[in-house]
């Protein structure tokens, strides 16, 4: 078939929903299919386009997949206005690109408004392929839970959210939480969504240089690592971090915060951070030192603001359980992110927005190691039996073939 994947994000960023889509598009690739994406320019997590990368348009082939890159606009201070703004402009472009008639095309949301865009042009087409679209976030859900807006926008996003949806052939959802939503709140027919769970998209944690990470990043045996990785939002609420390492610092504890990654918050957190001893921040690393990193900490950690239970699974994880480190999720008793720890016995969860308790979890897994190992054994093997890669584009492979026939017949 040819499959034309519409997203906004690709490799090389290291975080978010690129990886997925550049796994899946490379997968259904080697699997025989004549794949085309459609993309931005880089610009995740750190707000501002790669350098490297200029110009109006730019052509690739990565790994046997045909890359067009289309300039749009980059907030350098992401709000829900500007982001609107960001997935309009791409969005407009993507309309008026060549499409090269694909018989199955798959939009990635986030961003949504630029999705919406594409399955108008999808929908006004004489002769249509079949569309799907492949959820990776609930926009209406991060609204309310992040108190982005107030009640009208929010009624307002619920009800876009539902047209869209429902405009397209299939959806795709990372989990089933996703599909309840969608068919509970967002009136999407049950039979029209699918649960596809997101994948560890990294090869196996490396066992070499581990140690020398550690020295380099200037960690000491003594100290507790915990570590976070990934991008420093607004949704993460990472200031309960720095509170963390102000109450470390204060009663003489040997855990050390690591926050890893960029995003446009790290600047007001450095800000806060201070005089604060007990914590570091690390810029983006390199696939394999990213690797090291993790798996050099004591522990990995997964930070959410209060609220915050439907409107996302983090991407982050997939890469946690597959460091064979134990994960500490400060997150609603009801989220996903609890789920997924509770499914995997890959962790242990504590309230979030209570700094103390991260320092008490951390330290009550450093005095007693074989909690925290057995954590990590069941973590790597949830990732090899619920989080393959393999299985996971199969399963793609099976939805866009179904998405395909719905327009045979």
């Amino acid at each position: 078939m040819k499959i034309l994947i519409l997203g906004l994000n690709y490799a090389p960023e290291p975080t978010g929903n690129a990886p997925y889509t550049t796994s899946l598009a490379e997968g259904l690739a080697a699997a025989g299919h004549d794949v085309h994406v459609i993309t931005g320019y880089p610009h995740y997590p750190e707000w501002s386009v790669r350098e490297g990368y200029s110009g109006w348009k730019r052509e690739e082939v990565i790994n046997g997949v045909r890359v067009l890159r289309l300039r749009h606009y980059v907030p350098k201070r992401p709000t829900g206005m500007s982001r609107l703004h960001m997935e309009l402009s791409f969005g407009v472009r993507l309309v008026f690109s060549r499409w090269q008639k694909p018989d199955v095309v798959l939009v990635v949301s986030p961003a949504l408004f630029s999705s919406a865009l594409a399955i108008l042009r999808v929908r006004l087409a004489r002769k249509r392929p079949a569309v799907g679209i492949w959820i990776q976030d609930l926009y209406s859900k991060g609204i309310v839970e992040t108190g982005t807006a107030g009640g009208f926008l929010s009624h307002l996003a619920t009800k876009v959210e539902s047209e869209i949806l429902r405009a397209t052939d299939g959806v795709a959802a990372i989990h089933e939480r996703f599909k309840r939503h969608m068919v509970k709140s967002l009136h999407v027919p049950a039979a029209q969504v699918e649960v596809i769970r997101n994948w560890t998209h990294l090869p196996d944690s490396p066992t070499n240089g581990v140690r020398e990470m550690r020295i380099r990043l200037g960690w000491e045996d003594s100290d507790i690592v915990v570590l976070h990785a990934g991008n420093m939002g607004k949704k993460q609420g990472l200031e309960n971090v720095v509170e963390a390492a102000r109450i470390a610092d204060g009663k003489g504890s040997r855990v050390r915060f690591v926050l890893l990654g960029d995003g446009n918050q790290r600047s007001r957190l450095q800000a806060l951070a201070e005089g604060v001893e007990r914590i570091s921040f690390v810029d983006p690393l390199p696939d394999l030192e990213f690797q090291r990193a993790l798996a050099a900490a004591d522990a990995l950690l997964v930070n959410e603001l209060p609220g915050v239970k439907d409107m996302a699974v983090p991407s982050k994880l997939t890469s946690y359980f597959n460091a064979g480190v134990p994960v500490i999720a400060a997150t609603d008793r009801e989220s996903v992110t609890a789920y997924e720890i509770e499914s995997s016995g890959g962790g242990v969860r504590v309230d979030p927005g209570l700094p103390n308790a991260l320092v008490e979890a951390a330290e009550a897994l450093s005095a007693d190691p074989s909690i925290g190992a057995k954590m990590a054994e069941n973590a790597l093997r949830f990732r090899y039996e619920t989080l393959s890669e393999t299985v996971a584009v199969a399963h793609y492979n099976d939805f866009i073939a179904s998405l395909a026939s719905s327009r045979d017949r």
